[in-house]
């Protein structure tokens, strides 16, 4: 899983140029919901629902039909972990689920960090490892785990043999399974693109488009456990991040050495409690428990000749405006490739704002030119999940995503001026959509939905855009003796309360 090509698995890296190299930059738009609690145990322990999206029909009409694929790679449950293994790479250990862990923004001496995703992928383009679909129709669930091998107070990071192997922010990565046991094994260092990446019937979980489900997070003696159950067949898949069932740290080793070695390990929760103060230090959005809808990762393609190539014709469709093929129309696929829908696309993270996730292609209520709304709830927390969390804030890293002036970006992430959140596209003009989070009625009371207002859902929109915030300086260590360095990465917004509590839950925490 290489996190230097923009896969839409990796989170996003406060500066991926200080991981990847000068002038190598990795984005991924990801708004999100974050959920904050005071109460001991909501850091660690929470549970969702939802409801899976129906597609259209599966004959693609460019610029006139959407699906979820074109839409947004993935949409995951997050949660940040202990690694010891990982930035920043202090000899303090984690205590697993305490709030001993936090620390100052830019502390050096915060302990080694992680970030989970439980990540959902849509259906009808083309299968994982080379696309992120599972199938034609069903939808399938990963636990991943995202380090980042490099330690900011010295400089050093992973050595470069045994980088090109894993990367420097590496992932474990296991498909939720019908028994509990990975596919293949999960860790960087013996993960297998065919074993491990692809999901296999009848092993892994699948989910029927329109069906309910249940996410279920918490830790146990060996890990971080994940459970989703599909409320309409019944069916149940899960994931344990243990070292017995494969998961496991990569070795620090800077140069000249060239190990490359995996150390099993048992994943937990890094926090008790969920709050601003709660985040994982290398991270460019200030998060821990999300929700987070990756966007940014499709575009029409006139000619993609083969699989991974850049496209050789014109980008867009007649909606976004057909133009010269540019910088971000890379791994692409020709309509064959697809396991359902034929139509060309590009699969790069598309900084140039230009592809679907930025125009109203977004779920309207109209079902026959696109999806249903992908529903799903605030999560509840406590031994029997009936407690709410107290307070929701809107989260986008978009000026992370903005920055690069070689991309037409104009944001000082040193500053912030220049950041808009309505991107600027590559040809310098406001991007014609950027999506945002409503609520309205379904599941017997209040959930949420990522896009735009829904007809037959949509009740409260939350200032659209607005909703988002100012802009927000995050703090990063910067090198030795507590030297620390500002990025403006993130939008965000924190509501006072918790607007859309879970149906069927307990009292909101205070």
């Amino acid at each position: 899983i290489d996190c230097s090509r923009n896969t839409a698995l990796c989170t996003e890296v406060g500066d991926s140029e200080s991981v990847w190299g000068e002038g190598h930059y990795v984005g991924h738009d990801e708004p999100s919901l974050l959920f904050y609690s005071q109460r001991p145990g909501s850091g660690n322990r929470m549970q969702y629902s939802g409801i899976l999206p129906k597609e259209p029909p599966p004959r693609a009409l460019p610029g006139l039909r959407s699906y979820d694929f074109m839409l947004y790679p993935a949409l995951w449950f997050g949660m940040a972990m202990c690694d010891t293994q990982s930035y920043p790479l202090t000899n303090n250990q984690c205590a697993p689920h305490s709030d001993s862990n936090i620390r100052p923004a830019g502390d050096p001496t915060h302990p080694g960090a992680a970030y989970m995703e439980l990540q959902f992928y849509p259906p009808g383009y083309v299968q994982q490892f080379d696309g992120f679909s599972c199938s034609a129709k069903q939808w399938c669930v990963a636990l991943t785990i995202d380090s980042v091998s490099q330690n900011p107070v010295t400089g050093k990071q992973l050595n470069d043999t045994c980088a090109a192997r894993v990367g420097l922010e590496y992932v474990n990565f296991a498909y939720l399974t019908r028994d509990g046991t990975p596919q293949g094994p999960p860790n960087p260092v013996q993960f297998d693109p065919v074993a491990s990446g692809k999901p296999q019937p009848g092993k892994a979980l699948f989910l029927n488009q329109g069906d309910r489900f249940t996410v279920t997070m918490h830790d146990t003696d060996h890990g971080l456990q994940a459970v989703v159950t599909d409320q309409t067949t019944h069916q149940r898949g899960s994931m344990t991040a243990s070292a017995s069932n494969g998961f496991g740290q990569v070795k620090f080793a800077p140069n000249p050495s060239k190990d490359c070695v995996d150390i099993p390990a048992d994943f937990h929760p890094m926090y008790s409690t969920s709050s601003p103060s709660t985040t994982v230090p290398w991270a460019a959005a200030t998060y821990n428990v999300a929700i987070d809808t990756e966007i940014g990762h499709f575009d029409y393609c006139s000619s993609a000749p083969k699989p991974f190539a850049s496209c050789t014709g014109s980008e867009g469709s007649f909606q976004s405006g057909i133009e010269p093929t540019d910088f971000d129309d890379n791994y692409c696929f020709p309509a064959s490739s697809s396991t359902l829908v034929r139509v060309n696309g590009c699969l790069d993270s598309n900084i140039g704002f230009d592809g679907t996730s930025y125009l109203r292609d977004w779920p309207n209520g109209n079902r026959f030119l696109r999806p249903t709304p992908t529903i799903f709830t605030s999560p509840t927390t406590g031994e029997d999940y009936r407690h709410q969390y107290s307070q929701v804030a809107f989260n986008t890293d978009l000026p992370r995503i903005e920055d690069s002036p070689g991309y037409g970006g104009s944001c000082n992430r040193s500053t912030g001026a220049g950041c808009t959140i309505i991107p600027k596209t590559d040809d310098g003009a406001q991007a014609q959509f950027y999506p945002y989070y409503t609520s309205g009625h379904a599941l017997g009371g209040c959930a949420w939905t990522i896009g735009q207002s829904v007809r037959n859902f949509t009740t409260r929109d939350y200032g659209r855009n607005n909703e988002y915030g100012q802009i927000l300086p995050v703090t990063y260590i910067a090198g030795p003796h507590g030297a620390t360095v500002t990025r403006f990465n993130d939008y965000q917004n924190v509501l006072p309360n918790n607007p859309c509590p879970r149906p069927h839950a307990g009292k909101q925490e205070r």
